[in-house]
């Protein structure tokens, strides 16, 4: 489509987000008593933005002109972040993760796959770069330290041991026989050659055989042409797609053209913001420079005529002179000082004679309260930014004549009025340290004033405590030498051991769509039972983008979001736990570090090893965000029953599972690190720690009918397409996802695999694939029961 298409997407999906943003102020802001009513208002809106994220991550994704795209980022990070904060308050309301919004759905006329999460691109394609350096980088020292998977040998059975050599004897008869007959042909040639030139050859059969050749010639090239057009037609690879001297398809070329201008066009701009920053250095710096000194100077006169003495200048913490620029009355930020200055002494009164405890009360009350108005939605961090991107829009972007504008070039206005931002606050940095010093001098001539020794005692008191609380801390910890060690090393070095030791891995190139499944209609669980309904697939799919690729995607969701420190995955074992945990580091180019229990073995004995290992990957993570820490069954760390005679590797594991609370709590809103747990067993765990350390569970359930047999691409149509085989009408595949209910799709791929072996895809074309061939292997597994699954809800 042309450029034109994604900027009326762009206008017309933000003309529906101002009117979500007018319908919050006017219905959320009141308090509800109703919990149905208000989970509908929740629901709604909570569909309503997905639509609009939806539209705008198509629009961010096409769009060419980058001042454009920054605009569509902010609005884009925004909705996301509102997305989950809603998610909060609909989880909060009906303590699930799952939510019913087939009513939401039909009054919106909406299907269900509307309310499928997109996955912005950017996430990737704004970091290729450095991703594939990485990846290399990984591949290189996996490869120095032999620790590349290698296809595992398969040993054969006397049977294809058989099997093997019949083929290989057949063959070699087959070529024998055609050499054979090859010599008697050649011999019957050579004989009727000579016949030939003794009688002469008749003109009629030579022209009849020249015209037998060329007429096969051209009709061979004409039915080359025929098939060529026909997989264009298709959208599939031509003959010279593979060969390299043809075109590719429309939509393939279109994107390489638009990846092309959007690399172009951010280099463009990036030479013009540094052209405009030194200019605006040269031009208006002095200017700025001299304003901003006198309007300090004249603050800090008014304060003195009102207070009497001169202020303190603002530490660079609370944004230096920036606090002195507020719309206030000196008077007004004088007193604002003075009662800073007495909390922070209060404070520091009580926390010393130990009275701060009874401050814990007063939410309390204060919660008690709310809940007796009714439900209320919480403050959120995102509608500021909406806004303030609704404002910039309707300032910069909506009356825009975007027709004139064909090359899709940056505005030197707005690059200006950015830089200038920035031109302005290197300088308030200068003013701020010249001013500093000069208000020092001016204290010290006409008041008497240094403003350092109270700081002086403050700093040695301070000092004393820090001290005292040092020492404690080197008495009970004896892993200083190894923490100070740990700080030397660079990142790199720490990244190279890290992935010799095997707990750094690569990544399967997975993507989340590739996890396969559709919604159960028929999924009805009555409520008085009080168990949770199992999530379907689509639903699993959400709750992982929401909780998982999301946040680690986007810093500034992952800043200002409610923040998801740990994820666990739990379901029988073969339904995909492992292939989610690859495809959130896809989805996101993050790390994956590979804490499962047998690949500590042998690895950072002891309690100094292992928070040595934790700091280490804690260190590479933050450094190289995102980073996800993956433990495969979780549930053997948090076994059940205590006992002295313990092996000393399950003593390792306790002691990890006693470290993890420490390691969630080092990661703050601005670290994008997730810890994920797979487990096919938690009720072997013990439930008190293992369910603290994990935030979110996420339930993930066997496929159901519509998964292993649906209208398009389904478990075994998939599967048995991608390892070579072909479809034919003696393949009932309706009869396998019947037969195959109960089992995981592990099962289903074992199976495929086992039927479509090298020798039995050869044999496709004259021996199509039946039904009978996939039920014996098939009935060698063993399937999910239904105790099993009731067990898991």
């Amino acid at each position: 489509f042309p450029t034109s298409t994604y900027i009326k997407m762009w206008a017309d999906t933000q003309r529906e987000l101002d009117t979500m943003l007018q319908r919050e102020r006017e219905e959320f802001l009141q308090p509800e008593e109703d919990r149905e009513k208000a989970m509908k208002m929740l629901a709604t809106a909570y569909v309503q933005y997905l639509g609009i994220f939806r539209n705008l991550e198509e629009a961010h994704d096409h769009l060419i002109h980058q001042q454009k795209r920054a605009a569509v980022r902010q609005a884009l990070d925004g909705v996301m972040g509102r997305i989950l904060e809603i998610k909060k308050e609909m989880v909060a309301l009906e303590k699930s993760e799952c939510h019913s919004l087939d009513g939401i759905l039909m009054d919106l006329k909406r299907v269900p796959e509307a309310i499928e999460i997109p996955i912005p691109k950017y996430f990737i394609k704004e970091n290729l770069r450095i991703l594939q350096e990485r990846e290399e980088y990984l591949h290189e020292i996996l490869l120095n330290a032999g620790l590349l998977e290698q296809e595992p040998v398969r040993a054969m059975t006397l049977e294809e041991a058989i099997k093997v050599i019949q083929v290989a004897e057949r063959a070699r008869q087959g070529r024998a026989r055609a050499a054979f007959m090859k010599r008697i042909y050649l011999e019957e040639k050579r004989q009727s050659k000579k016949e030939e030139q003794g009688t002469g050859r008749n003109p009629d059969d030579a022209a009849t055989c020249i015209q037998k050749v060329w007429r096969g010639y051209s009709q061979r090239k004409k039915t080359e042409k025929l098939r060529e057009e026909e997989m264009v037609f298709l959208g599939m690879n031509s003959a010279e797609m593979i060969n390299g001297t043809g075109s590719l398809p429309p939509d393939v070329e279109a994107m390489r053209c638009l990846k092309k201008a959007n690399v172009l066009k951010g280099k463009v701009q990036e030479r013009k913001e540094l052209s405009f920053r030194q200019e605006l250095r040269q031009t208006e710096g002095p200017h700025i420079k001299e304003t901003l000194q006198d309007q300090i100077t004249q603050c800090f006169l008014e304060c003195r005529h009102v207070t009497g003495r001169f202020p303190d200048y603002p530490p660079e913490k609370s944004g230096g002179s920036k606090a002195i620029f507020v719309e206030k009355h000196p008077e007004q930020v004088a007193e604002e000082l003075a009662a800073k200055k007495e909390a922070e002494k209060m404070e520091s009164e009580k926390y010393g004679k130990g009275q701060g405890k009874p401050k814990a009360k007063e939410p309390e009350k204060a919660g008690k309260q709310v809940v007796d108005l009714g439900w209320k939605m919480g403050p959120s961090n995102f509608l500021s930014m909406l806004e303030e991107g609704s404002s910039q829009y309707q300032v910069f972007w909506e009356n825009r004549d975007n027709r004139s504008d064909f090359l899709q070039d940056h505005d030197p206005e707005l690059i200006k009025g950015g830089e200038r931002k920035g031109v302005e606050e290197e300088i308030r940095v200068q003013v701020d340290e010249v001013m500093q010093e000069k208000l020092l001098n001016i204290k010290k001539a006409l008041d008497g004033e240094t403003g350092l020794q109270g700081k002086a005692k403050g700093s040695e008191k301070g000092k004393k405590k820090k001290d005292q609380k040092k020492t404690q801390k080197t008495q009970k910890r004896g892993n200083d030498n190894l923490m100070m060690s740990l700080a030397c090393r660079t990142v790199d070095s720490l990244y190279q051991e890290l992935a010799e030791e095997g707990l750094l891995i690569k990544v399967q190139n997975v993507n989340l769509s590739d996890y396969i499944g559709y919604y159960d209609y028929l999924r009805n669980i009555p409520p008085e039972t009080g168990a949770q309904p199992m999530p379907s697939i689509p639903e699993v799919r959400q709750l992982v983008t929401l909780y998982g690729i999301l946040p680690l995607g986007s810093h500034t969701v992952h800043v200002n979001a409610p923040l998801v420190k740990s994820l666990l995955l739990a379901g029988p074992a073969g339904v995909g736990k492992k292939m989610l945990v690859h495809a959130i580091c896809t989805e996101t180019g993050a790390n994956l570090f590979n804490l499962t229990v047998s690949n500590l073995a042998g690895k950072y004995p002891g309690r100094e090893g292992l928070m040595m290992m934790l700091h280490m990957i804690l260190k590479v993570g933050k450094e190289l965000q995102p980073s996800v820490v993956w433990i495969r069954d979780t549930e053997k760390i948090y076994t059940k029953g205590k006992g002295a005679s313990k092996p000393q590797e399950e003593m390792n594991f306790k002691r990890l599972a006693k470290l993890l609370p420490q390691f969630l709590k080092a990661l703050k809103p601005k670290d994008r690190v997730l810890l994920v747990g797979t487990t096919s067993r938690p009720f072997d765990a013990n439930v008190g720690p293992f369910c603290k350390a994990y935030q979110k569970i996420i339930v993930i359930p066997k496929p159901g009918y519509l998964t292993r047999f649906g209208k398009y691409f389904t478990l075994w149509k998939q599967y048995i397409l991608q390892s070579g085989g072909a479809l034919s009408k003696l393949l009932n595949l309706n009869c396998l996802a019947q037969v195959s209910d109960g089992f995981t799709q592990r099962h289903i791929v074992d199976v495929v695999q086992t039927v479509l072996t090298e020798l039995r895809l050869l044999q496709m074309d004259r021996k199509p694939l039946r039904t009978a061939e996939f039920v014996i292997p098939l009935a060698r597994h063993d399937p999910v029961y239904k105790e099993e699954e009731e067990a898991f809800q």
